[in-house]
């Protein structure tokens, strides 16, 4: 019988981000950039809340367009800390603008989604956990993804972050076996020639 994984609970709007997003392969170097953001802003905050929030970071944050929040100043940091509707963390506000100064380098030099895909060797990693207990909270590629992100300028980045975020993007697929959502992830990763 075939069981979805358990992590996202009864919550309509987690079993839809289970059901349709979560560990499906994402290519491009924007997404890509407003997923670890966005995993950034959850730091030591449940995943749920971020999801709650995220069309609120969409509005507050310009479409999470690097190339506009690398030239934001005080004026902008201010808006956000006024702004209920989002995670008011200076700290994690003034992460992003540096992040996306970084970002821009990485882009310009090579790619980002390029840039971060080299960690998995351009294709998705599958651990094929059979329960919640054999999913691990970071990787060897977590731990070199973070070192190299925190290297180029990024913050809110170690390595159980980035694992998290490895695992929403689809650089690996931890959907639990058995669980309905696993095949796709692994189909589309297929079609994309990862």
């Amino acid at each position: 019988m075939s069981e979805r994984c358990t992590w996202c609970g009864t919550d309509p709007l987690y079993v839809a981000y289970h059901d349709t997003e979560w560990g499906r392969p994402e290519t491009g170097s924007r997404a890509l950039w407003e997923k670890l953001v966005l995993d950034g802003f959850q730091a030591g905050l449940a995943w749920i809340t971020i999801l709650r929030k995220r069309e609120n970071f969409r509005a507050a944050f310009e479409g999470f367009e690097p190339a506009r929040i690398a030239r934001w100043g005080e004026a902008e940091v201010a808006r956000c800390l006024a702004d209920p509707g989002i995670v008011r963390s200076r700290a994690k506000i003034e992460a992003a603008i540096g992040n996306a100064r970084a970002y821009e380098r990485i882009e310009a030099r090579e790619g980002f989604a390029r840039f971060l895909w080299g960690f998995t060797g351009g294709r998705m990693l599958d651990s094929s956990p059979l329960r919640m207990a054999d999913v691990p909270a970071e990787t060897p590629e977590s731990r070199a993804m973070s070192k190299a992100l925190k290297a180029e300028g990024f913050k809110f980045c170690g390595p159980v972050i980035v694992y998290a975020f490895m695992q929403a993007s689809g650089l690996v697929n931890d959907h639990l076996a058995g669980c309905p959502a696993r095949d796709a992830c692994t189909a589309e990763a297929r079609a994309l020639g990862l």
